[in-house]
């Protein structure tokens, strides 16, 4: 007598066996696969970012052009107006662990319009699910209650682990004397590098 189970219990086992497997490899795709590939981004600095576009140009050509400009050397007026970004903060990132890398200078600007940015520049960082960009007022940053201390700022998600970006700050934002940007997975509460601004 056979001890194998009846055909229909096979096919009922079957089925049960992909339903489990198809949540389980998708979860498995989301949490592995930003190990597996890097996401580049490369923004410019946003030296028109006061500046009107012409309707006849796009914001690269202006940029480009304003580059060309700052090449050529020209005298000018004693008591024209300051124009250049104003370097506030600096700082370099690093990994948070020895799996969790980053590397790259973070810093924050006040632009001539009197806006403030946050600039990743040439930064390479572990990818991982979810990641990221926030302000915390504390330094020495070693986990979950540091990042999200009262008066931390998540400014949106990192959205490209390679290269240079740009985020804005909030005008009603008052920035800590002393502070870190932390990149950081939000579902699992890993920190995945830091950087301390002062």
């Amino acid at each position: 007598m056979s001890t194998r189970p009846p055909l229909y219990k096979r096919r009922s086992i079957q089925v049960g066996a992909v339903i489990i497997a198809i949540p389980v490899l998708a979860l498995a795709w989301y949490l592995g696969s930003p190990l597996l590939f890097d996401t580049v981004v490369d923004e410019p600095f946003p030296r028109a970012a006061a500046a009107e576009v012409p309707d006849d140009m796009t914001e690269e050509e202006v940029e480009a052009e304003m580059l060309e400009a700052e090449a050529v050397n020209t005298d000018a007026a004693d008591d024209m107006p300051e124009t250049e970004p104003v370097l506030l903060a600096t700082g370099s990132l690093m990994g948070a662990d020895s799996f969790h890398q980053g590397s790259g200078d973070v810093s924050v600007f006040e632009l001539a319009d009197g806006s403030r940015i946050l600039r990743l520049e040439e930064i390479d960082v572990t990818n991982g699910p979810d990641l990221h960009v926030i302000i915390t007022p504390v330094t020495g940053v070693e986990g979950r209650d540091d990042v999200k201390a009262p008066g931390y700022l998540d400014l949106g998600e990192l959205r490209g682990n390679v290269g240079s970006l740009n985020y804005d700050l909030p005008a009603d934002y008052e920035l800590p004397e002393e502070f870190t940007v932390v990149i950081y997975c939000v579902p699992f509460h890993v920190l995945f590098a830091t950087a301390e601004l002062g």
